[in-house]
């Protein structure tokens, strides 16, 4: 009978099915896949994604080093707490590794995200305490932070040059046994939520590796894609891009639709399939799962507020998140945008039209818009800079989400790329933010007051800096409009040169110092990696060489100095004025001494043509005021990306409409800077409170803005648009 039968039915093998739908397809790599493959893995060497032998094995020997130590504190707080001997000597404890170290994609210099998993007698007070103490007298621990009222609170240090972001997690039970699996739901019961948050990183981590048919050809174009993105701007899930599990799981979704290819067809497949996915359809890597826990998860169907999401991407491990939550339209819209571009550059790679650097040229962001506002955090010290930065880079995503109900923005992108400047020994970093406004119709010109969307974010921010007890005199916000033709009074000529086919270097991330010292004070457990893994460079590949860690500047100290005076030079106009430059320009594009102004300097009205400022700063005395109604923009946008918009139902949005002029000549865009002639007293928060927010998560909006030991000064940012 066998015999009988056709070979190609014998051949024929029941497929095994990855994720919650079959297999597009199930086709081999041929001779040419491997030849691209390579290519590829030759194209990232010189961005030092790839870490050689010697450096994996020092962090294997920091890790168990690390393990000992957690097992000797446990053991000794056991002994401390009249525990029997016999008990002692089998309490265990264990630390688990998770994100991009392991996934298997971190970079050289790459720090290690880690969870040290301790038995029933130790708390959560004794990691934060005695176990802080003991790492103290560690040799080679150094830059030792425990910050103890994270979301995920976590203790962050450098051990044998290697930093370490360590958070706790406390089991019910006598002790911890070396092959203890986290994979497994039950481990949740009982737990308190910020252990089942510290849990989540490694339980998700974990599954996505169980989950994917080819966990080498999986790490392989996941470190490509986490190349591109960071190369092009859009890895950062605190922006409202996406962070490292986001990256992770979109990869390993195309690794189950196309289960026996290699990393070049993994890449190119990995462009198609989501510059074609129709959001907000989720992706998911599994079918949810309830284990009865009666943990909260993501369920539009029971949570309205999910319904909401935008591009949602679906932790595989109970309870299921949404790991994008951050996402917003522009967001979105600009990362579906290089999704598309990413199809097409390597359709031409495949096609050998060109090489594999071309898809990890990085993108023309200051020559994209015409529009930018310029956002700046400054602080009086290092210190009080690195906190304030964190917590103004944290809440940049309330500024986009406020210019996009804005009804005359069509896009709000910010660059995650922050830029230091100095000024008579202030720290300052500036953050760019592209913008589109939309066409008006039927109107020669139309004014747009963009007043209230930045003073909502700028509220926001100190609101929160008080409730946190950061907020310390000589911090500072400020917004700026400014145009294109007016971006080299504040950036390096070379940061704005057009690109052709070639790359210029790109001006490292001058403060990613900061995104490592600091820590995110709006940190999602959700992402595993928590946009911690920067050391994969952003430089062109010349520069990279030199980079070991985010923490340490990629560029020389002395290049960085220059850059940074360049930048300040343009930003700060006291005694010099380029002699191209028109004084009401200058005066527009400065960041006015706050505490020198007069109350009647503030009441007067300034014509400013080109830039336009909302200056805040931590002084003395009060004046802010009252928070004015949301509003909501319900216009649909065109084809062209522009949304056509009525003066009427433009009037009819907003409280005071903006007015339409007749202009008998079409001239280009001019702008006004006016002061906000009143300000209005608000109510005072007790700051005698010795309770801190059970999380730094934004508070309720009902919350006043501090007042006490605050003064805000408000002008007007107001601009006019000719067709």
């Amino acid at each position: 009978m066998r015999e009988m039968l056709p070979s190609s039915v014998l051949d024929v093998q029941p497929l095994k099915q990855y994720g919650i739908t079959s297999a597009i397809s199930c086709a081999g790599p041929k001779e040419i896949d491997h030849i691209y493959t390579q290519k590829l893995i030759e194209a990232m060497r010189p961005f030092g994604v790839f870490e050689d032998g010697e450096e994996l094995r020092h962090r294997m020997v920091v890790l168990g080093k690390l393990n000992d130590l957690v097992k000797e504190w446990i053991a000794d707080l056991g002994e401390s707490k009249s525990l029997p001997p016999i008990v002692i000597s089998a309490v265990g404890g264990k630390i688990f590794t998770f994100g991009s170290y392991r996934l298997g994609v971190h970079t050289k210099g790459a720090d290690i995200d880690a969870l040290c998993v301790a038995p029933r007698h130790v708390d959560r007070a004794d990691f934060f305490q005695s176990f802080v103490e003991k790492l103290k007298h560690v040799d080679g621990v150094k830059n030792l932070r425990a910050v103890e009222d994270a979301y995920v609170p976590v203790i962050k240090f450098e051990y044998l040059n290697i930093e370490i972001d360590l958070v706790f997690a406390r089991l019910p039970l006598q002790c911890i046994p070396d092959n203890l699996d986290l994979r497994d739901d039950s481990r949740l019961r009982n737990l308190d939520i910020r252990c089942i948050r510290s849990l989540n990183g490694c339980r998700v981590t974990d599954e996505i590796l169980h989950l994917v048919p080819n966990k080498e050809n999986f790490r392989l174009t996941l470190r490509a894609v986490k190349l591109w993105a960071k190369r092009r701007g859009i890895y950062s899930n605190m922006l409202g891009f996406l962070g490292g599990v986001s990256w992770a799981m979109l990869v390993a979704r195309t690794c189950q639709l196309y289960p026996n290819a290699v990393a070049a067809t993994l890449v190119h497949k990995f462009f198609l399939v989501f510059s074609k996915w129709e959001w907000p359809k989720p992706v998911l890597l599994k079918q949810p799962e309830d284990s009865n826990l009666n943990l909260p998860v993501w369920d539009p169907r029971v949570n309205p507020a999910d319904r909401y999401h935008l591009m949602p991407i679906i932790t595989p491990a109970y309870p299921q998140q949404n790991s994008t939550y951050n996402a917003s339209i522009s967001t979105r819209t600009v990362m579906m945008e290089e999704f598309k571009q990413g199809l097409l550059v390597t359709d031409e790679i495949l096609r050998g039209k060109a090489d594999w650097s071309k898809l990890f040229e990085p993108p023309n962001f200051f020559q994209k818009y015409k529009h930018y506002i310029v956002l700046t955090a400054s602080a009086s010290t290092e210190e009080h800079h690195l906190e304030w930065v964190g917590l103004v880079e944290s809440k940049i995503r309330v500024l986009v989400g406020n210019l996009e109900r804005n009804e005359y923005i069509t896009l709000a992108h910010v660059n995650p790329q922050s830029f230091p400047a100095n000024k008579d020994n202030e720290y300052i970093s500036l953050w760019f933010l592209g913008i589109i406004f939309k066409k008006v119709e039927n109107a020669e010109s139309v004014n747009i007051d963009l007043t209230h969307d930045i003073q909502l974010f700028t509220d926001t921010v100190y609101r929160q800096a008080n409730n946190i007890n950061m907020l310390k005199k000589g911090m500072k916000i400020e917004a700026t409009h400014v145009k294109k033709k007016q971006l080299h009074y504040y950036l390096p000529a070379e940061m704005l040169q057009k690109r052709k086919k070639q790359s210029i270097p790109d001006i490292s991330r001058s403060t990613s110092g900061l995104l490592s010292k600091r820590s995110s004070l709006d940190g999602n457990y959700l992402d595993s990696s928590r946009d911690t893994d920067t050391g994969t460079p952003c430089d062109s590949p010349s520069s990279c060489n030199n980079v070991s860690k985010s923490s340490s500047p990629p560029l020389p100290e002395a290049r960085r100095r220059a850059m940074a005076e360049n930048i300040s030079s343009g930003l700060f106009h006291s005694n010099h004025k380029p002699a191209d430059m028109p004084s009401q320009i200058a005066q527009g594009l400065s960041i006015p001494v706050i505490g020198l102004m007069s109350d009647s300097a503030a009441t007067k009205n300034h014509e400013v043509p080109s830039g336009c400022t909302i200056p805040t700063v931590v002084g003395l005395n009060v004046v802010p005021r009252l928070p004015s109604p949301p509003r909501h923009s319900q216009d649909q946008p065109l084809q062209n990306g522009s949304t056509s918009l009525s003066p009427k139902s433009a009037a009819a949005k907003r409280a005071h409409p903006p007015t339409l002029e007749e202009s008998p000549k079409r001239v280009k865009d001019t702008e006004k800077e006016r002061a906000i002639a009143e300000p209005m007293p608000i109510p005072t928060i007790d700051r005698a409170r010795s309770q801190r927010l059970p999380s730094k998560e934004l508070p309720d909006a009902s919350s006043p803005v501090p007042t006490n030991n605050i003064r805000v000064i408000k002008n007007s940012i107001r601009l006019t648009l000719n067709r």
